[in-house]
């Protein structure tokens, strides 16, 4: 049975940076995609980054409001995936999950919905004005 943990979140101030960490078990990191989404209370979830799997070109993609600040890296050695986050702005505050499906890709930033699927309990980013 896999799951995925996600850790890091935190409280940071305006322009601060956070690296949040999703490590998996029992998740074969070449046969999912992979990614990072929030959501705030009373908000839409909202996909971040995105890995598509191997099967599908193991493209990046990126929320066109995090491109240039956020980076999604896998480190396929530690069955981690890493979500480094920088310049942090207040309207940036939720809760960030990670998620993984054996769909193999990427739908509206985030792993596209499967069978076979994980998602993480998420960890908390607060960015304080």
């Amino acid at each position: 049975q896999g799951q995925v943990t996600e850790s890091g979140g935190g409280l940071v101030e305006t322009g601060g940076s956070l690296r949040l960490s999703c490590t998996a078990s029992g998740v074969d990191f070449d046969d999912v995609a992979m990614g990072w989404f929030r959501q705030a209370p009373g908000k839409a979830r909202e996909g971040v980054a995105c890995i598509n799997g191997k099967a599908h070109g193991g493209s990046y993609f990126y929320a066109e409001s995090v491109q240039g600040r956020f980076i999604i890296s896998p480190d396929n050695a530690k069955n981690t995936l890493y979500l480094q986050m920088n310049n942090l702005k207040p309207e940036e505050t939720a809760m960030y999950y990670c998620a993984a499906s054996a769909s193999n890709y990427c739908k509206n930033g985030l792993p596209a919905r499967s069978r076979l699927e994980f998602w993480g309990q998420g960890t908390q980013v607060t960015v304080s004005s």
